[in-house]
Formats: structure tokens, C-alpha cells, sequence
């Protein structure tokens, strides 16, 4: 399913390392600004086709999916290679010009480290990114015609893997089961007892990784008095103009 559209300004865009990153980390919180009302999209960075299971195509065919039940506004996938992409100019001006064409608000990216290295160097890949994109004299084009600056007012990054004290969370109570839903569109990546093909076992197949998944929704929810929470680090200090809209 394409649904890139060249004119679209986004409110909040997730721009993560593979596909599913997104879905793990943030899919009750883009599930929730979506019925709220704001226009919310994905960036895939790569195609994950390093993956143990499945393969370039199966991990498209899924990401569709997850498309469709997400109903985000758009979805690309910029094709660096999985695991060997680097924080550099190429892959930099790639991510500028990403943030120029849709002008979000807020950007959400991955983890600044975990398990999986990729993951960390996409954070900061994207940090980068951000930064560079409201500089004028880096100049950037889409289908001909160049773009114009922009920087989003806030960078997030997903907890992943590893356990990091989140800056802020997310009430996804409501969003929490549609979330198992959206995750389990990767049939070949996380347990899904529908399906039934010959793969081997990874770390993130098991069912109980995501049995560790709820766990630490239930332990971000529990400090807000929520029963499920998806949290989020931030590299600079959070403000808000009036207390009362803290929980």
C-alpha cells in the first residue's frame, strides 16, 4: 500500500530503523493522537532484511498491514541497508529531506542505545538530522524542486530492549489491545498463533517477549495511574505552559 502523498504536513512523524520498531514502541500512542485528530506517519529507514525471519518482501507485506490498522497517514521506507546504514552525509541528507517534506511538529525515533545496534545509531542519526533540517545553507530537493527548512519542535525516542527511565508516558489504556492487534501483523517476526511455517526461534518470536512488552506498559501505566503506558526519552529539558496539564 503507497500512501505517500508530496503535499502532506504531518503533526507527528515516527521515523524508526525497521519495520515493526514503530509498532513495539509507540503504536498506542500514534493510535491515540490519530483519534484525536492529527495526521501521523512512518518512516521506515530500512527494510529489515537482515531479519532471521522472513525476508524483504513478507516484512513489506506486514508493514501494509499494520498500515492499514494503524490508519496513519503515510508510510515510506527509505531502503538503507539493514545493519550497515551509517550516521553520515548520504544517509543525513536522505533524513533532511524526509522532515522537510512532511514539516512535523514532533518526531519520534528510535532508542540512543539497546540491544540491537542498529537501533542507537538511528537515534542518533535522526538527532542529527533534526538539527541539520533548519539549517538554510544545507539545501535539499524533492521531485525537482527545492525545499524548504524545517525543524521540528520536539524529538522523542522509543525505549526498546534495554530498560531506560522514560522522561514522559503516554496514557494507551484504551489503544492497549489494538496494539497486540498491530504488532501481530508481523506474523514472521513476533508470536502469532495463527501462524504456522517452518522458522526458526528468535529472541523476539517467543510469546514471551510480548508478555515483556505488557510488562512495561503496565509499569510506565502504573506511575500515572493508568493501566497501560508507553514511555519516552527526550535529550533536552520538557516544559509545558501550565502545571494542570501535567497527571
Amino acid at each position: 500500500m503507497n500512501l505517500e502523498n508530496l503535499n502532506l504536513k504531518l503533526d507527528l512523524l515516527v521515523i524508526t530503523v525497521h519495520p515493526d520498531d514503530a509498532e513495539l514502541g509507540c503504536a498506542g500512542t500514534i493510535l491515540k493522537h490519530i483519534a484525536a485528530g492529527k495526521k501521523v506517519g512512518i518512516i521506515d529507514l530500512t527494510q529489515g532484511e537482515l531479519g532471521t525471519r522472513g525476508t524483504a518482501e513478507t516484512r513489506r507485506e506486514e508493514a501494509a498491514k499494520a498500515t492499514e490498522l494503524l490508519g496513519i497517514s503515510i508510510r515510506e521506507n527509505l531502503k538503507m541497508r539493514d545493519g550497515f546504514f551509517r550516521n553520515d552525509e548520504e544517509h543525513q541528507l536522505q533524513v533532511i529531506s524526509a522532515i522537510r517534506k512532511y514539516k512535523p511538529e514532533i518526531i519520534i525515533s528510535n532508542a540512543l542505545r539497546d540491544r540491537h545496534p542498529d537501533h542507537g545509531r538511528a537515534g542518533d542519526l535522526v538527532n542529527d538530522a533534526v538539527f541539520l533540517a533548519g539549517l538554510r545553507k544545507i539545501t535539499t530537493q524533492d521531485n525537482g524542486e527545492e525545499q524548504d527548512i524545517h525543524r521540528p519542535r520536539l524529538l522523542l525516542q522509543l525505549i526498546q530492549d534495554y530498560y531506560i527511565k522514560p522522561d514522559i508516558v503516554v496514557d494507551i489504556s484504551d489503544y492497549w489491545e489494538k496494539k497486540i492487534e498491530v504488532i501481530q501483523a508481523y506474523k514472521t517476526q513476533f508470536f502469532n498463533p495463527e501462524y504456522k511455517e517452518n522458522e526458526p526461534q528468535t529472541y523476539i518470536s517467543r510469546p514471551e517477549f510480548l508478555e515483556v512488552i505488557e510488562s512495561r506498559a503496565l509499569e510506565f501505566g502504573k506511575n500515572i495511574q493508568a493501566r497501560y503506558a508507553e514511555g519516552f526519552t527526550c535529550r533536552r529539558l520538557l516544559g509545558v505552559n501550565n502545571l494542570f496539564d501535567l497527571l
